[in-house]
């Protein structure tokens, strides 16, 4: 018995760490119209393809298996709605203008005195990212808004966000606070550029087909161009970068469909019920050993109808740890206070993980036998 809780506590006690990919991809080698694509998406798959980030480029490109083909449809389209939004990909709800600001056009968000003002995003400032374990991040170089987009989120999480006064006032402070600090080299530039620094605020009127609050945008230089006033679609030019360029929606291209790899089960079943459903169905109940990972499941619970969400996440009473079903221990945190201490009382049940619905999203412990609904993977 000694031997075998070793042999557990020895394997739970490894954590991995890997990549994930939200979405399977899938190279649909037939000239259909932007429509024409969407509903053949629609009906075999889940959607013409979405894309998050470069490591999704990076999955859907590999799905592409014919050399020969030069433009390709994906899930992009030009909508009448131009708004805001934050980078993260949540809409900008309230902002705090500086005066006469915005004045119109196609434009980034920056940070001046406390205010947001919009610039062109071809413009070239400082910028702020945001980072899990350091807080935000001052980078002193000059870069136009997607160049400080990428990077952020290449070295950090994002472009920071000012989503309500609270934030304004942290960024402001911390702009301020480089202001005072000792470091010439803050100083000088932050006098050359006036303290004007790109935030992670910009306006489009681009939406993804499955109303995604993806912002990734891959344009080619110079694009999008509305040459001729009707191009309100996106495609791959599948060339050497495999930059995106807008195009009539009319003209026939292949395509490439996506199919989610979590799916969001609407019916409450208890924790053990939705385990053997989504084994049942799909592959298991979701795991999340990444902020990537919840980051995705975060977009998914925005439609559950419970208050809370079943996640893979099980507690032990014989070692007093919680564990993923898909063997892995718990490395990557996100309880919410009060939950997920080990100290479980295992007297009234077994405990295991779900996920907050609205709010935070947080993780929280709850007795199996609730009933709530839950994400299966495909993973």
């Amino acid at each position: 018995m000694e031997q075998t809780l070793y042999l557990i506590l020895l394997l739970i006690a490894l954590c991995s760490v890997s990549e994930c990919v939200q979405r399977q991809y899938h190279f649909i080698n037939v000239l259909k119209t932007w429509t024409e694509a969407q509903r053949f998406c629609r009906e075999k798959y889940t959607d013409l393809a979405t894309v998050d980030n470069m490591n999704d480029m990076n999955e859907l490109n590999k799905s592409v298996n014919d050399g020969g083909v030069q433009y390709i449809w994906i899930g992009l389209q030009k909508t009448s709605v131009d708004k805001w939004q934050w980078s993260s990909g949540e809409p900008a709800l309230s902002l705090n203008w500086g005066p006469y600001q915005p004045d119109g056009g196609d434009y980034c968000g920056m940070m001046k005195n406390g205010k947001l003002h919009a610039l062109p995003c071809s413009g070239t400032l400082c910028f702020i990212c945001n980072n899990t374990n350091t807080g935000l991040v001052f980078v002193n170089q000059t870069k136009n808004w997607r160049d400080a987009q990428s990077f952020c989120r290449q070295n950090h999480i994002d472009l920071v966000s000012v989503r309500n006064q609270d934030e304004n006032q942290q960024v402001k402070n911390f702009i301020s606070g480089l202001q005072l600090s000792e470091s010439w080299i803050w100083n000088t530039i932050l006098q050359l550029w006036g303290s004007e620094i790109w935030i992670g605020l910009f306006r489009d009127s681009w939406q993804w087909s499955d109303q995604s609050n993806s912002s990734f945008r891959y344009w080619k230089t110079g694009e999008p161009n509305n040459s001729g006033g009707d191009e309100n679609c996106a495609i791959i030019e599948h060339n050497d970068l495999r930059q995106w360029i807008d195009i009539s929606c009319n003209h026939q291209y292949p395509f490439v469909c996506h199919e989610d790899k979590l799916i969001l089960i609407k019916e409450t079943l208890t924790w053990p019920e939705a385990l053997r459903y989504c084994r049942q169905n799909y592959t298991d109940l979701v795991s999340v050993h990444s902020e990537e990972m919840q980051e995705e499941v975060m977009n998914v619970v925005k439609g559950a109808s419970t208050g809370a969400v079943w996640l893979g996440l099980r507690h032990s009473c014989t070692v007093g740890l919680w564990f993923w079903v898909s063997g892995e221990t718990v490395c990557y945190q996100n309880w919410a206070p009060g939950n997920g201490t080990g100290d479980e009382d295992c007297e009234s049940g077994v405990r295991s993980g779900a996920v907050q619905s609205g709010g935070d999203q947080r993780w929280i412990s709850r007795p199996e036998h609730v009933k709530l609904n839950f994400i299966c993977s495909r993973y």
